[in-house]
């Protein structure tokens, strides 16, 4: 094996990865650096470069299949094809890798590569694997199961190059952020569009994993901490009891492993002034676009690591196989704990449902291992930038603005029915698990009505979508609900989701995608020449209408003076106008 993946290399004829333009990083020494075995006879090809590269997705599958083949503990799965054709692949860990997900014992999903060139976490879990089944560490599998996506975005993964990630030291050879449709899919997980996503939830429907980590690497500032990670907190999460044990148990057992191994773990925030960072810190409550935020919403606890993008990619790998490592270890103590709090948030019917947060006006003080920068003037730029020197700087009562305030909150329905023509939004929800009944015939209910308006719609495209948001009126009538039509109840496990999904005014709902654009639309109008005599005819006859009119007429000066708005005004009211026009077709049972 050894022989073999040296020749692949030298072939290669890697090139060394420069970081001139970077700013200065302090050497870094850790006990984890012993975890790399240069020698081990199942070596991966990552630590045959030092941990300085990352081999191409070929490398990595013949690697990985032959580990699979040569360990019964170890299963190799496809979930999909990518866009361009290539094995999506999970990698089922166990002392009874067929019966994962059936078994009752706690299961950790593991992710790499969702943007590939923040691939630390593929060249991590193969280490791993291969000191499960070839090394000490087979006890990490004593009751416990581990799911593991090497590269979830391949094509992107095969876009490689030495220059695709400006602010990352490493690996030398780098994938790309998008995939081959240019979408970045860790914005999709709600609207499920790429194929790659898709393969992510047919594995968490299929095992139902209990704690699932989505491993990326940062962008933005500089600071000392080299693992940075974190969840939708407790104080604004729809699964409270999982988010409990992630900011109780989980993060407190994960700090403890990094620190002792050489890391310095940190929270995941992001600045509020790039030329000020004295300012403060934003913490961000995610939603179900990004992994975290839809794990929050379906009430699978998860959580986002972000590895430091400045650091080394021998550190950072390192790192990411301590959190992996303890990971395991901790489930083995408290899965069913963590089984039992995902089982009461599944279980939970809460009346009302926030929809969105927005950030306190009071923030929360922290102490933040930071780094001291300069704002240096720049002729270039025609003003300053900030350049960080690489120097620690401890910052004591550094302010957070959480995202922990309720901004949009909804009244919970009891079910949403769905007509029959909007199949693509029946079969996406499918895809996200949740259920569904059909009626076989047509009948007749008394829902609530959303009525759009000020529709809203995005100037250019965000991840392939025009993006729309409106207010909404809410009217009661009797609906003739037609065969086929589906009946999305709320009380279910995944009731919070379908809400996120199907309630318009959510951030990341189909509606707010674009799913539903039909609804702005009108294809038939009136002629002058037709309506002028029904309304004549209904003045005679209708004096509802007549007073309705004239009372219109008082508060509304454009009425009295545009002939046009005059016509409108009646035609809307006639029973020639388009009754679904801005009616949101997705209907609310209470």
């Amino acid at each position: 094996m050894k022989t073999l993946y040296l020749a692949v290399l030298a072939a290669l004829a890697l090139p060394v990865f420069a970081d001139n333009h970077l700013p200065p990083v302090a050497a870094w020494q850790g006990a984890s650096e012993s975890l790399i075995q240069p020698a081990h006879p199942w070596v991966t090809p990552a630590e045959l470069t030092g941990l300085t590269d990352s081999p191409d997705y070929q490398s990595t599958m013949t690697y990985l299949k032959k580990l699979v083949e040569s360990a019964p503990s170890l299963r190799l799965e496809v979930l999909g094809q990518s866009p361009q054709g290539r094995d999506i692949v999970l990698v089922k860990a166990s002392q009874q890798p067929d019966l994962i997900g059936r078994s009752g014992r706690p299961t950790l999903l593991v992710q790499a590569g969702i943007h590939s060139g923040e691939i630390d976490g593929k060249d991590a879990g193969l280490m791993l694997l291969r000191d499960i089944v070839h090394g000490d560490k087979a006890a990490l599998l004593n009751n416990v199961d581990l799911l593991f996506i090497p590269i979830l975005s391949v094509d992107a993964h095969e876009r490689r190059g030495s220059f695709n990630r400006m602010n990352q030291r490493g690996p030398a050879i780098q994938g790309w952020r998008s995939t081959a449709q240019n979408l970045n899919i860790n914005r999709d997980y709600a609207k499920i569009d790429s194929p790659e996503v898709r393969a992510v939830l047919k594995a968490i429907n299929q095992y139902q994993p209990d704690l699932y980590l989505d491993i990326h690497v940062t962008d933005g500032e500089d600071y000392q901490y080299d693992i940075t990670y974190g969840f939708n907190e407790p104080f604004a999460s729809l699964s409270p009891n999982g988010a409990s044990w992630l900011s109780q148990v989980y993060r407190p057992a994960i700090d403890k492993a990094l620190s002792r191994q050489g890391h310095i773990p940190g929270p995941l925030v992001f600045g509020l002034d790039p030329q000020d960072f004295s300012k403060g810190l934003s913490g961000s409550t995610s939603t179900p676009r990004f992994s975290n935020g839809y794990g929050d919403v379906r009430h699978l606890p998860t959580v986002l690591v972000e590895n430091h993008s400045l650091k080394p990619y021998k550190q950072r790998v390192l790192g990411t196989y301590v959190m992996l490592e303890q990971t395991l270890k901790l489930l083995q103590e408290q899965g069913k704990v963590l089984q039992l709090a995902k089982k009461a948030d599944e279980n939970a019917r809460p009346q009302q449902q926030v929809l969105a947060f927005k950030a306190a006006e009071q923030p929360d003080l922290i102490q933040f291992k930071g780094i001291r920068y300069e704002l240096v003037q720049s002729d270039i730029l025609k003003g300053p930038y900030v350049k960080w020197t690489g120097e620690p700087k401890e910052y004591k009562d550094l302010p957070v603005y959480w995202e922990k305030v309720p901004a949009q909150e909804v009244e919970v329905p009891k079910a949403y029915w769905i007509p029959p023509q909007y199949q693509d939004v029946i079969e996406r929800l499918a895809l996200h698990g949740v259920k569904m009944s059909k009626i076989s015939s047509a009948k007749t209910l008394e829902l609530q009505q959303l009525v759009a308006s000020e529709p809203r719609f995005a100037e250019k495209p965000f991840e392939g979508r025009f993006g729309v948001s409106a207010s909404f009126d809410t009217r009661w009538q009797n609906v003739s609900l037609p065969a086929g039509s589906v009946r999305v109840s709320t009380d279910q496990p995944l009731g919070a989701l379908a809400v996120a999904l199907l309630q318009p005014q959510a951030p990341d709902s189909f509606f707010s995608w674009g799913f539903f654009h039909g609804m702005f639309e009108r294809t038939e109008y009136f002629e002058t020449y037709a309506l002028i005599p029904w309304i004549e005819q209904q003045l005679k006859t209708d004096t509802k209408l007549k007073q309705a009119f004239a009372e219109a007429e008082k508060q509304d000066d454009k009425l009295k003076k545009d002939g046009r708005a005059r016509l409108n005004w009646f035609y809307q009211r006639s029973p020639f106008y388009d009754q679904s026009y801005l009616k949101y077709p997705v209907l609310l049972e209470r």
